[in-house]
């Protein structure tokens, strides 16, 4: 095959083209990437959803069966409160999550303070315990913290149930409540409190009205995550509960392969679902405006 010859007009000499000064073109293989990326993600997003999509199927079928969709109906939405062992363990769910948040809330919030004001040396070693509850594998946590609870079985023999379940998920939600809130009082002026106490203030009034609406947001943050890893926790939960006393994870997987399994149990999934991704929205929605009113 001859190469095709360019002369230029001006100086009559022959013109070198592109492909001996060595470019290639990949608009081919572009285009072939950019299909690949397109597949990757539609995958991606059909692994990550499809689940959901099916606990929403099942959640509107109205038969018991998972096996077999025989007509569509919402009345396992309404029969959640009407399973007795579901809806216990799902007040037990709520019951455990509020309170383990409330207080990991406050204590996380007050130790990230204090770390915060710590020397270097002192603060690295705080920060160094407060990473094991997050490094250590879910099962080493609750097989620890089963152990030591057994230990006090002899003065207290009822520990087992609500009061262990709640220190367990007191234990590893602190963590991230100390973490979300410790960047947010990096953020802030180091003389913040010093400034309010020169005013007047006094120590404790300026912690609640200067430095806490100060680092609000870090505050909240952790305080959602803390809510969200209680919430769905199942095996600290699973080793360190106890006396009939089980939250829906637990509920869940001891109900399996049994008739006490009910429809209703993907209903109020469903709802927990839908419900997170309203909460998602609305919080997308306000921050948009936000946004906008900064620009302005």
């Amino acid at each position: 095959m001859e190469r095709k010859v360019k002369i230029s007009p001006l100086s009559g000499k022959e013109i070198a083209t592109m492909a001996e000064y060595g470019y290639h073109n990949f608009a081919i293989l572009k285009k072939i990437l950019k299909i690949i990326g397109i597949i990757t993600v539609i995958l991606v997003a059909i692994i990550l959803y499809l689940s959901i999509i099916i606990i929403f199927i099942y959640s509107v079928n109205s038969s018991g069966s998972t096996t077999e969709f025989k007509s569509f109906t919402f009345k396992w939405y309404f029969k959640i409160t009407e399973h007795r062992m579901l809806f216990k363990s799902i007040i037990n769910t709520f019951v455990v999550s509020i309170t383990a948040t409330l207080i990991s809330t406050f204590l996380g919030t007050l130790i990230a303070i204090g770390v915060f004001n710590s020397n270097l040396k002192r603060r690295k070693r705080i920060m160094l315990l407060n990473n094991i509850p997050l490094l250590n594998a879910d099962i080493v946590t609750g097989i620890s913290l089963m152990l030591i609870f057994s230990l006090l079985l002899k003065i207290f023999p009822y520990i087992f149930g609500f009061p262990t379940l709640l220190i367990a998920h007191v234990y590893f939600t602190l963590p991230y409540v100390i973490l979300n809130v410790l960047p947010k009082l990096s953020d802030i002026d180091p003389n913040l409190m010093d400034a309010a106490l020169d005013l007047g203030v006094k120590p404790r009034k300026a912690l609640f009205k200067v430095i806490l609406p100060a680092i609000r947001n870090g505050v909240l943050s952790g305080m959602l995550m803390a809510f969200t890893m209680s919430f769905d926790d199942f095996v600290i939960s699973y080793f360190t509960t106890g006396n009939g006393f089980d939250n829906l994870s637990i509920w869940i997987y001891g109900s399996i392969g049994r008739k006490d399994l009910t429809p209703a149990v993907y209903a109020f999934n469903s709802i927990v679902i839908f419900g997170a991704m309203l909460i998602l929205l609305f919080a997308n929605i306000i921050s948009i405006k936000n946004q906008k009113r900064k620009i302005k």
